[in-house]
């Protein structure tokens, strides 16, 4: 594991716009706009139980990520790592968290209640920048 720059984990902490990609079962990539967190060692990404990138990450941990300045879209990180945990302890409360900073307000639920939140967390091996 390496560790996050400052920098980014600035980013990580804002409310930066954040890509994830994932390897789906034909080795295509598959890639999802999310919102983006950290533990100040780790990418913290929140989502639902049943997404495909869910289902990806049980088959092949590894990602890659990318997190842009929402200032200065083209001043970015990319990060290369995989998934060392997963989980639904508290990610219902961090997708609160996430919605106040993101939106202002508490998460909307925009597919139900009765959604099961997932917390993923990522270990990073190579972080970059364009330049």
């Amino acid at each position: 594991m390496i560790e996050l720059p400052e920098e980014l984990l600035a980013l990580l902490y804002a409310t930066s716009t954040c890509y994830l990609a994932t390897v789906m079962p034909d080795g295509s990539p598959q890639l999802t706009q999310t919102w983006a967190d950290t533990d100040g060692k780790h990418l913290l990404i929140n989502t639902v139980q049943t997404h495909q990138k869910v289902r990806n990450i049980r088959r092949d941990p590894r990602v890659a990520v990318t997190v842009s300045d929402p200032s200065q879209p083209a001043r970015y990180f990319r990060i290369r790592g995989r998934v060392v945990g997963m989980t639904t302890d508290g990610a219902a409360e961090h997708i609160d968290r996430l919605s106040e900073r993101y939106l202002g307000r508490p998460y909307p639920w925009f597919g139900g209640r009765d959604q099961v939140r997932v917390l993923l967390t990522i270990e990073a091996d190579s972080v970059g920048t364009p330049h």
